[in-house]
C-alpha cells in the first residue's frame, strides 16, 4: 500500500472532479459551496447520524444512498438547514435539482448535505447562483477549496488520499472531511465525502463503508454531542476498471480504513480549543459492545479531559468512569497503563515515578490502556481535551 498522502483528497481518485467557492452564506472571504461530480455514475454509500432532529438534507440523502447510485455532491457550510421546516425540504430538493439538471441525472443521484448554524433558512439565491458558479470551477487538479469550502469552526482543510494494490488492480480513494466540535460517535458537526475508482457494488461498498465508520468517525469524540447534519459518503465510479470482489475487496477496506482512521484524529486534534488528543484503548471486556461503551465513557469525561489538558495522571478518574460505564468491570482484575506506564492494578495503585509520568504527558497525544481480563472484547476512542478555549468558542457561536 502507497504512503497516505494528505495533500489531495476527493480528485485523486480516476473520474471525479470538485470545486469550491464563496456564495454569499457566510461572511466575504471564506468558501461556503462544494461540489463533487464523477464523470459516471458511480455507486453509492453513506452513514448517518442518529440525531432525531436530523437536518432536511440528512432526509434527502438517505434516499440517495437507498437507490444506490449518485453523480454528485453538493455541500454547503455556514448554515445547517436544519429545524427549518417545509422550506428546508424543499431547499434541499432545490439544491439537488439545480445540480441534476447540468449533470443530465435524476435529482435522486445527487446527494446534499449542510452545515452551520441551525434554525435559518438557506439563502437559496445565493446558492443558486454558487451552483452555476461550481460548474465553471470543476477541476481534477488542487481540491483545497472543495475542502475549504465546508469547513466551520476548523482550524485547517483536512485531505487525505492512497493507492491501493489489490490482487485485482491498483485503485485510488480519496476524501476530505469537516469537524471540530459538536462531535460523538453517533455518526460523529462532522461531515467525510469519499471518492474511489475501484469499480464495487452499492452493497459491498456499503458493508465497507459501515465497519470502516464504525472503528473510525463512530469512535472519537470532542465534547459528548451529535450532530443533526453528520454524514459519510461515499462514490465508486470503476474509472480504474479494477472489480472488486473477496480479497481484492478486503485489501480496499484496509486502503478505506487508513484514509478514515486518518481524518478521524485530524477531526479530534482539530476539536474546538483541544491542545492534545488522546486514545483510550479497552481490552479483554466481555464482548465488543462493552469495550465500546466503556471506551467512550472514558473519552467523554470532562475529569478526564481536564486531566488530560492539565497534563495530569489523575488515573482515579479514569477508573471512576469505568466503574459507571453501566458495563461489568471486576477492578482487582483491572489493570491500567498512562503512556505505557502500570498506574493500577489488583484494585490498587502501584509504585511509580509520578514526576517522570508527568513530564510524558506533556505531549500532544496521550494513551490510557484499559486491561479488564474479563473476555475478548476490545475498542478504542479518540478524544480531545477540554480547555477554556472550548467554552469561549461556543459560548459565541452565533454572536
Amino acid at each position: 500500500m502507497a504512503e497516505l498522502n494528505t495533500q489531495l483528497g476527493v480528485n485523486y481518485a480516476r473520474g471525479f472532479k470538485s470545486a469550491g467557492i464563496y456564495c454569499g452564506i457566510k461572511k466575504p472571504g471564506l468558501l461556503d459551496l462544494a461540489l463533487i461530480v464523477s464523470e459516471t455514475e458511480a455507486s453509492v454509500a453513506g452513514v448517518f447520524t442518529t440525531n432525531k432532529a436530523c437536518a432536511a438534507p440528512v432526509r434527502w440523502s438517505k434516499q440517495v444512498i437507498a437507490n444506490g447510485t449518485a453523480r454528485a455532491i453538493i455541500a454547503n457550510s455556514g448554515n445547517a438547514n436544519c429545524l427549518t421546516g417545509e422550506q428546508g425540504e424543499r431547499d434541499a430538493q432545490r439544491m439537488a435539482e439545480l445540480v441534476a439538471k447540468r449533470l443530465g441525472c435524476t435529482p435522486t443521484q445527487v446527494v446534499v448535505a449542510s452545515t452551520g448554524v441551525i434554525g435559518v433558512p438557506l439563502p437559496m439565491n445565493a446558492v443558486e447562483t454558487g451552483i452555476a458558479h461550481l460548474f465553471e470551477r470543476l477541476s481534477d487538479g488542487d481540491d483545497r477549496t472543495t475542502a475549504d469550502a465546508i469547513l466551520t469552526t476548523d482550524s485547517a482543510s483536512k485531505r487525505a488520499s492512497l493507492t491501493v494494490e489489490t490482487p485485482a488492480g491498483a485503485v485510488r480513494i480519496g476524501a476530505i472531511a469537516k469537524g471540530a466540535g459538536m462531535i460523538a460517535p453517533k455518526m460523529a458537526t462532522m461531515l467525510a465525502f469519499i471518492t474511489t475508482d475501484a469499480q464495487i457494488s452499492p452493497a459491498d461498498l456499503q458493508e465497507c463503508l459501515t465497519r470502516v465508520v464504525e472503528q473510525t468517525f463512530n469512535s472519537i469524540t470532542v465534547d459528548g454531542d451529535t450532530s443533526t447534519n453528520d454524514m459519510v459518503v461515499a462514490l465508486a465510479n470503476g474509472a480504474s476498471g479494477v472489480a472488486l470482489t473477496g480479497d481484492a475487496l478486503q485489501a480496499f477496506e484496509t486502503g478505506l480504513y487508513t484514509v478514515c482512521e486518518y481524518l478521524a484524529k485530524r477531526i479530534v486534534k482539530d476539536g474546538e480549543g483541544a491542545s492534545r488528543i488522546f486514545e483510550v484503548r479497552v481490552t479483554g471486556a466481555t464482548d465488543t459492545a462493552a469495550a465500546r461503551q466503556m471506551a467512550r465513557t472514558i473519552a467523554e469525561s470532562l475529569l478526564v479531559k481536564t486531566a488530560i489538558h492539565g497534563g495530569d495522571p489523575n488515573w482515579g478518574r479514569i477508573i471512576a468512569a469505568a466503574g459507571r460505564a453501566g458495563v461489568p468491570i471486576d477492578v482487582n482484575r483491572a489493570r491500567l497503563f498512562l503512556q505505557g506506564v502500570l498506574v493500577f492494578e489488583n484494585g490498587r495503585p502501584t509504585e511509580y515515578d509520578e514526576r517522570a509520568l508527568i513530564e510524558q504527558m506533556q505531549t500532544d497525544e496521550v494513551q490510557i490502556a484499559l486491561e479488564l481480563h474479563d473476555g475478548d472484547g476490545a475498542a478504542r476512542f479518540w478524544s480531545s481535551d477540554l480547555t477554556a478555549e472550548y467554552v469561549k468558542i461556543n459560548a459565541h457561536y452565533r454572536t
